[in-house]
């Protein structure tokens, strides 16, 4: 199934990586142990390699761009 994204311009979009790129250390084992990467933003533009999104993260702007192959699952808000 292919989605068309730029319906969803304009909305908040909670994604889940397939990468586990949250690295922290188990204290009681002493191992790692991978997070479940999020990324949250409003939906700004649709490329054909991926989604940019942008967020406030400290009082800063930033445009996050999400590769279509990292991308798990999505969660659409204010729709």
């Amino acid at each position: 199934m292919k989605i068309d994204w730029k319906q969803f311009t304009g909305q908040t979009l909670n994604i889940t990586l397939y990468e586990n790129y949250g690295l922290t250390m188990d204290s009681k084992s002493n191992t790692p142990i991978y997070e479940i990467v999020f990324k949250t933003g409003k939906l700004i533009e649709v490329f054909d390699e991926g989604l940019l999104l942008e967020a406030e993260r400290e009082k800063t702007m930033v445009k996050i761009f999400v590769p279509y192959q990292s991308i798990k699952c999505v969660e659409i808000f204010n729709f």
